[in-house]
């Protein structure tokens, strides 16, 4: 028995549709027949105003960046407890980071901190719905509103997760996700913007397209285009939109399935003063994306990690505070973050992908259980 902690799913059309994207539509490069297909998806399945696709999550929060004007010195608020890209996308325009720290019930960001760290220096929030489930939107939103702030919702693991009933990465100005081939759904490599205030369309196509109106000259509402702005090659190759594009069709089947999974090791591992199980505020669904345990010490996490990689069963931990990193360290302003820290020592992901078998999902409950 060898059970790793991710395997990518493949529906079976995802080489279909690749052949399709060279033989029949000869659009490899980005922004062709498969990447509109995807982009249309996702704008009419979760109402965004519009979408581009992207090389990957990083990118777009990059895109963020630019698209808030972030200067040097201007301030933006974010956790400590998440991957390195949501603050680099920042950190790279000349942002301070101000990080706050993991509610206690849950690893993302505590909502009732982030009021005090806002400075006249503050240009924008960023949450993280981490393991697909919601920060409490309202909160925040109503505190952009109040400081005249930019949300961005950096939504790498919450694609058809929702908030209130309305999706995540719809309700801030910007949204980023990933399809990762750690994500629900993947193309290996990729990643989307979502655009919710209008005023930053156009500009956000001319950044996707290296800085240039190159994407209205193909539809035909310029007769020509040129060097317009700042901005990079964002855009993915066609390739990965028609590999992406099979995994959309079959997103009803692989939620269902990683949903069930959740909820058999939820129903199944008993909570201890050892272990807890992940709990889901009241405003917000689950989208089967990871199922993590938070034990109570770094020695008992690194001994189910153990027992369990004894059984050859891959389970791994997560973020390590960013506040605390190598490179953000002698930058941060101090405070103690220790939720945070909590995190990065006691929490533990147990593996969770398409194909994992009953029977492994039991063997698996047995063990974390013994």
């Amino acid at each position: 028995m060898n059970i790793p902690f991710n395997k990518p799913y493949l529906t079976g059309n995802e080489l279909t549709y690749i052949h399709e994207a060279v033989e029949k539509y000869r659009q490899i490069s980005g922004n062709g027949t498969f990447t509109k297909k995807c982009q249309k998806y996702f704008e009419d399945r979760w109402n965004f105003k519009k979408c581009l696709l992207t090389t990957s999550c990083t990118d777009a929060l990059e895109m963020c960046a630019l698209l808030l004007n972030i200067q040097p010195g201007d301030e933006v608020i974010m956790p400590s407890f998440t991957f390195v890209s949501t603050a680099l996308a920042f950190i790279r325009q000349g942002a301070v980071i101000k990080f706050i720290d993991s509610r206690t019930d849950h690893p993302g960001m505590n909502e009732l901190a982030i009021e005090g760290q806002i400075s006249p220096k503050t240009k924008a929030i960023v949450v993280v719905h981490y393991a697909g489930v919601a920060c409490d939107m309202d909160i925040v939103m109503n505190l952009a509103k109040k400081y005249n702030l930019f949300v961005v919702e950096d939504a790498a693991q919450a694609i058809d997760s929702y908030y209130k009933g309305k999706p995540l990465g719809s309700i801030g100005h910007l949204g980023c996700f990933s399809f990762h081939e750690t994500k629900n759904l993947q193309c290996g490599e990729g990643g989307m913007l979502s655009i919710n205030d209008e005023q930053f369309i156009k500009r956000a196509e001319i950044l996707w397209e290296k800085g240039t109106n190159r994407a209205e000259f193909f539809r035909g509402e310029i007769n020509k285009y040129g060097w317009v702005d700042t901005g990079s090659s964002f855009l993915p190759s066609d390739v990965l939109a028609a590999f992406l594009y099979a995994q959309l069709e079959s997103i009803e089947v692989i939620q269902e399935k990683r949903k069930w999974i959740w909820e058999t090791y939820k129903n199944g591992i008993s909570q201890t003063s050892l272990i807890t199980l992940p709990q889901i505020p009241d405003f917000a669904t689950n989208n089967g994306h990871i199922f993590y345990l938070r034990c109570s010490s770094l020695e008992i996490r690194t001994e189910l990690i153990a027992r369990l990689k004894k059984q050859s069963i891959s389970a791994v931990f997560h973020y390590q505070s960013l506040h605390k990193s190598d490179f953000y360290k002698d930058k941060h302003d101090s405070r103690e973050l220790p939720n945070s820290d909590y995190y990065t020592d006691c929490l533990v992901r147990l593996p969770l992908y398409y194909e994992l078998s009953e029977s492994d999902i039991r063997n698996i409950i047995t063990i974390c259980n013994s």
